[in-house]
């Protein structure tokens, strides 16, 4: 099953995500199928490609609890 979630990257203390489509019992580190955006919690800056989130979630891809979140608050989800 497809997930939308986040994968880590940044430096120690320092995190930063990017909003991927992998499989579910992939790793958190591993390859993505597509990465769709980014966000930052520090700067609380987030950068999301629209069409493609809405086309994937048509697709069926479920989002994480996390995601979900973030994209409500981007406003692509109600």
């Amino acid at each position: 099953m497809l997930k939308l979630r986040l994968k880590r990257t940044g430096r120690k203390r320092s995190p930063s995500y990017r909003l991927v489509v992998m499989e579910s019992l992939s790793r958190r580190d591993g390859r993505p199928i597509e990465e769709l955006g980014y966000y930052n919690p520090i700067n609380k800056q987030y950068k999301f490609d629209v069409e493609k989130i809405k086309k994937r979630l048509n697709e069926g891809v479920k989002p994480t609890d996390t995601v979900t979140f973030l994209l409500k608050k981007a406003e692509i989800l109600k």
